[in-house]
């Protein structure tokens, strides 16, 4: 039975994966690093932590990772505030669930990032719970994120339903004992074997209801 639902916020709730490479990509490119696919996939679902760590000692930026952090979050808040990149029907989708559920996000997004999308989007006051995965010890595909989104609600994770688009954030739910429900995000889609771990997976939030939800028990 599911009593709480557990919302990833980048791919999910807002099509942020372009903007982050995008950034990332200019940034790098800029201190003379190295950007390529192999970079960027590596990057999904770190931590703020882990990321600015990685850009530093594998990718060649000379600053420091907290020098690094500092700079792309600046960039995120500044192009966020430029315009919030909503995927059609994240607001009523989490108006709908927040009827019937308690909600959380879990995000590898930095907290003030987390803030501020929520924010904006007038959805802050429907979580009851945020996590940033630089508030645990390790980001996405371990489960700290999902545990601690789970704690925070005063609900065991196996009693939590995630909803998720990424290979790294399918299976830090499923690590956390959580049922998910897959959106496979279009354009970093999971790979096959990461998707298998989904108990349900649909096309877009529009499918995502209460019904839908109770039906994964």
């Amino acid at each position: 039975m599911t009593d709480a639902v557990v919302f990833d916020m980048d791919g999910v709730l807002i099509a942020s994966e372009e903007v982050w490479d995008a950034v990332r990509e200019e940034y790098v490119r800029e201190r003379g690093g190295r950007y390529d696919a192999d970079v960027q996939h590596a990057l999904m679902g770190m931590s703020s932590t882990e990321w600015s760590r990685y850009l530093h000692d594998t990718a060649g930026v000379p600053d420091a990772p907290e020098a690094i952090n500092d700079e792309i979050v600046r960039r995120m808040l500044a192009a966020y505030r430029r315009g919030l990149p909503l995927i059609d029907g994240a607001v009523d989708a989490v108006r709908r669930l927040a009827e019937r559920f308690p909600l959380a996000v879990a995000s590898s997004s930095n907290r003030s990032l987390i803030d501020t999308v929520l924010e904006v989007a007038g959805l802050a006051p429907l979580f009851t719970a945020t996590v940033s995965s630089e508030e645990v010890a390790r980001g996405k595909p371990a489960p700290d994120v999902y545990l601690e989104a789970a704690r925070r609600l005063g609900v065991d994770a196996p009693r939590c339903t995630a909803v998720e688009d990424s290979h790294g954030g399918i299976r830090s739910a499923k690590a956390a004992g959580m049922r998910v429900i897959a959106i496979p995000n279009p354009s970093y889609p999971p790979d096959a074997a990461s998707l298998a771990y989904a108990d349900v997976t649909i096309g877009s939030l529009d499918e995502l209801t209460p019904a839908l939800v109770e039906a994964t028990d």
